[in-house]
């Protein structure tokens, strides 16, 4: 891929964000550069894997990386190829579904990340089981909240194909007013901005604009082939796994009873139901669903 066709956000968009005083962290994997944050001891026995997905970026995780970290556990916040501080590709045919689990596996990969408890939302999920199931030997747990794995076997909500008609036709994709509208908190001017920052014109914008494209919704779907061979890996899945969705999200509302059926793992887990919060619960009740995460880890230690 040729320098011409990436882009990298200035870093003077990231200064001064409110309440996030976290260092970041760059890898370079392919020829683009990921971002990512690392807080905690490199050697503690648990690393959490905190995956976001759309239009949103590891800002997200403010409010739940220091709950992680004063339980004495890792937390590691990667920004997906085309989001926050990572390199953009200018191009939207440059971005597949493919693409981004091939880079998030070589993302954990290159940090030799084991005892990986993972954490996914939104396509944070969709990318994260694949890795997971990819990478079983180094992930200890999964959780999942406000997410799923679809295959295009089955009808996905009418919400989602409102949000996909959305966001290839709204002329102006704000990103930060899209985090604000699926949250039920009131989230403040300065946090809608910073979810805004990655994004400095359109240019920086193709690879939130081909997301929605790249969710499979067809049986025929060129990844639905690798989603069902995934959840063929899932349904054999013993490690410990838990559900933590939210009540306001009419996008994965239900989605966490099919992986409490199907996934073996799931059984007897506490799983939980956040409530008052919406598709981003992250932002909504960060600081709950952290201590959801560790509550977990110490409940379930390896085998």
């Amino acid at each position: 891929m040729s320098a011409a066709s990436v882009l990298r956000t200035p870093d003077e968009r990231f200064a001064d964000l409110p309440d996030f005083p976290f260092a970041p962290h760059y890898i370079e994997l392919d020829g683009l550069r990921m971002h990512y944050l690392d807080e905690g001891p490199r050697d503690a026995t648990e690393t959490v894997l905190l995956l976001h997905g759309e239009p949103s970026w590891c800002y997200l995780y403010r409010k739940m990386i220091p709950v992680i970290v004063a339980a004495g556990y890792r937390a590691v916040a990667p920004d997906l190829i085309g989001f926050g501080r990572s390199d953009k590709l200018l191009h939207r045919e440059d971005y597949s579904y493919r693409f981004h689990v091939a880079m998030m596996t070589r993302f954990v990969e290159a940090l030799d990340l084991h005892r990986v408890t993972l954490f996914g939302q939104d396509w944070g999920g969709l990318i994260g089981l694949r890795v997971a199931v990819a990478l079983e030997e180094r992930f200890a747990r999964i959780v999942v909240g406000n997410t799923g794995l679809p295959t295009g076997d089955h009808p996905l909500p009418e919400a989602f194909f409102r949000w996909r008609d959305y966001s290839q036709t709204t002329p102006v994709f704000h990103a930060g007013g899209i985090v604000k509208g699926a949250c039920v908190t009131e989230l403040a001017p300065e946090v809608i901005a910073a979810y805004d920052a990655p994004f400095p014109d359109e240019r920086y914008l193709a690879g939130a604009r081909a997301f929605p494209m790249l969710v499979p919704t067809t049986p025929d779907d060129p990844e639905a082939p690798a989603n069902r061979q995934a959840w063929q890996r899932l349904q054999q899945w013993e490690k410990p796994f838990l559900t933590a969705f939210s009540d306001s999200d009419p996008v994965t509302k239900g989605g966490d009873a099919v992986f409490q059926k199907l996934v073996p793992g799931a059984r007897h887990q506490p799983h939980t139901t956040i409530r008052g919060a919406g598709h981003f619960l992250q932002e909504d009740k960060g600081e709950e669903l952290a201590q959801v995460i560790v509550r977990f880890i110490a409940g379930t230690p390896p085998a």
